[in-house]
């Protein structure tokens, strides 16, 4: 998976190390920004050089068999181009794309320039992206879902799996957006408020089921609930959101 760094530890890289651990797979972590972020917000991030995660995909695909990939944030268009340029020479693996843009204080992860290579090159090389609703509605240029997911999926997107982690009301309502079938979803019951970390841990989980080989719908639901396990075990590490907690045991 290729991440940015949480000092905080509730969301990134590490969130994705864990899940992808707890699922029974074995990560293969390139780091690709160093943010300044606590459990409250992010005040700052910055990209590690492209050329340096270029050599490390090049050295880790040439060692080890890559059975799917995970995004995050990316640190900035130069990252986006140098995995681009990676996929297309490697288009069998399965690529979930989680679009990190904005923290959920507020803070940008994302600049004008990192959101356009996304969407003009990544997003068509990805079996999914994984938007929540604030970043749905600023890719897709609309606050109605369905019309977001169908102008991503116009410009090239495989499929959408819009989040609703951040929505409001008693359950949260994650919704598969393909161009094959009808829109499905999935629900589980929202307890509380917002965490840290749970798009990342998503986003994970489903590419550790495809890379164990479920398909994309089984991948979704055991995704959906390893997060759900997750948070109603979520430990208090800071003064802001509550992180899932990904170690706890958790059956399949």
């Amino acid at each position: 998976m290729l991440s940015g760094l949480d000092p905080s530890g509730g969301a990134g890289i590490q969130a994705d190390i864990q899940a992808i651990t707890a699922l029974g797979c074995h990560p293969l972590p390139i780091l690709t920004c160093l943010t300044v972020q606590d459990t409250c917000n992010v005040y700052d991030a910055s990209a590690v050089d492209a050329d340096l995660i270029r050599r490390q995909l090049d050295r880790v695909a040439a060692d080890a068999p890559i059975h799917a990939i995970k995004t995050g944030a990316l640190g900035n268009a130069e990252v986006v181009d140098v995995l681009v340029e990676f996929l297309h020479r490697n288009a069998d693996i399965p690529v979930i794309t989680d679009p990190v843009i904005k923290a959920a204080g507020g803070g940008d992860l994302a600049d004008a320039a990192l959101i356009q290579a996304m969407k003009e090159h990544l997003f068509s090389c990805a079996e999914m992206i994984t938007p929540n609703g604030i970043e749905l509605a600023m890719l897709g240029d609309s606050d109605d879902p369905a019309e977001a997911a169908q102008r991503l999926m116009a410009a090239g997107c495989q499929s959408v799996l819009a989040t609703g982690g951040h929505g409001e009301g008693p359950q949260i309502t994650n919704t598969l957006f393909t161009h094959h079938a009808d829109p499905l979803q999935w629900q589980i019951e929202r307890v509380g408020g917002e965490y840290h970390g749970t798009g990342c841990t998503l986003a994970a989980a489903i590419a550790a089921g495809r890379a164990a080989g479920l398909s994309q719908r089984a991948a979704i639901s055991q995704a959906q609930n390893f997060v759900n396990h997750a948070i109603l075990h979520a430990l208090e590490v800071g003064r802001g959101q509550p992180v899932p907690d990904r170690g706890i045991p958790w059956e399949r």
